[in-house]
């Protein structure tokens, strides 16, 4: 069994399985835009957006910078929708 967390864990096994690298998986920022998105938008959207954040950061090269920005615009997005 791992030493790690079970979600960081998981996340380890999903990359595996799926053949993506795991470096690219910014858990922190993925789950802090879900976060946002929970809370501005609404709790259901917040899988949906990390699947088109991921969409997105695959678009720009897929790197964990990719990741990262995307997951920012994303809460960034988040935050602009309660206030409007």
């Amino acid at each position: 069994m791992s030493d790690l967390p079970p979600i960081q864990a998981w996340v380890e096994h999903l990359c595996t399985t799926l053949g993506v690298d795991s470096s690219a998986v910014d858990l922190r920022a993925l789950l802090d835009m879900t976060r946002e998105v929970a809370h501005h938008v609404d709790r259901p959207a917040a899988p949906v957006s990390a699947f088109v954040v991921g969409l997105a950061a695959a678009r720009e090269g897929g790197s964990p910078e990719a990741v990262a920005a995307a997951c920012e615009r994303a809460a960034d997005a988040a935050r602009a929708w309660e206030a409007s």
